[in-house]
């Protein structure tokens, strides 16, 4: 039987960085948090921290770090279904793994009606990797573009999020003068989100046939992802959801109308019996729903 206030202990360690800052956030010292972690370890006969600064979890670690948060989860459900808040309320905390496009377009907007009782704690990532952040324990929820569900969470589809290749009508004319070629596709400057954003290459690979290296802008943010590609910084794909203005002003350029990339996006979830992330989760589908495509079956 594990005890609670090791788990307690491992989670604000992990959580606040180092053993001086979970002290504080539990109201005990730093030797009592290194005490309950070590034996935690012996009791679990396995390392589950390394102490560095800030402090890791190891492999073994994370699935009693999973445990740790999904108690520290139904506990607050449980005092919040009780009315045992204290005078400032009792805020649920969510982290939910989401890449930036789905954040900036349609989840912050969904999940607005909980900001008077749930404190997120959005962690961003390619759609491809926020799984990961599922399995090592670090969030409760992602939207994924995975949909095997994950050991010990369920899953269910949004839709589709759908993106074409944009430019701005400047670089269209300098970039793709005599039309969007092999050629002008090579050279031509694009815009990426991040090393793990593969959509342009993807693109590339289907129009050019062989692999090319053009320059690239590397712009970690969504909204200014869009606005790098309408400042012509490059061409970059970009979602149905952000172009519609643009595209309507003129401001951006669908230079390629045919083409589309199709991402599946998936809600995968801790299998918790939490009010709290029940509703979020009837939230989210709902909007997606609402917003992505949704294909017919």
């Amino acid at each position: 039987m594990l005890d609670f206030e090791q788990l307690r202990a491992l989670h604000a360690a992990v959580d606040e960085g180092t053993f001086d800052a979970a002290a504080r956030k539990l109201h005990i010292t730093p030797s009592a948090v290194s005490q309950r972690i070590k034996a935690l370890e012996t009791s679990v006969g396995r390392i589950l921290v390394q102490r560095t600064k800030p402090i890791r979890v190891t492999d073994s670690g994370r699935e009693v770090l999973r445990l740790a948060r999904q108690i520290d989860a139904l506990s607050r459900d449980t005092v919040r279904e009780l009315g045992l808040e204290n005078g400032s309320g009792t805020f649920a905390r969510v982290s939910i793994a989401v890449n930036a496009d789905s954040l900036s377009t349609w989840v912050l907007g969904a999940l607005a009606e909980f900001t008077h009782e749930v404190s997120f704690d959005f962690h961003l990532d390619d759609q491809d990797h926020t799984t990961e952040l599922l399995r090592d324990g670090s969030v409760m929820a992602a939207v994924t573009s995975v949909a095997s569900p994950i050991q010990g969470c369920s899953s269910s589809r949004l839709g589709i999020m759908r993106y074409r290749p944009m430019a701005s009508a400047e670089f269209c004319r300098r970039w793709f003068a005599d039309g969007v070629t092999a050629k002008s596709l090579s050279a031509a400057p694009l815009v990426v989100f991040n090393r793990k954003d593969l959509l342009q290459d993807r693109y590339l690979d289907q129009k050019v046939g062989h692999p090319v290296d053009p320059p690239r802008h590397l712009v970690p943010s969504s909204a200014d992802f869009a606005d790098a590609v309408r400042r012509g910084y490059g061409w970059g794909l970009i979602p149905d959801l952000q172009r519609g203005d643009d595209e309507r002003s003129g401001e951006l350029i669908g230079f390629d109308p045919d083409f589309v990339d199709d991402v599946p996006l998936y809600w995968q979830q801790w299998k918790l019996s939490s009010p709290v992330l029940r509703r979020i989760s009837e939230v989210v589908t709902r909007r997606a729903h609402e917003v992505l495509h949704q294909p017919l079956i």
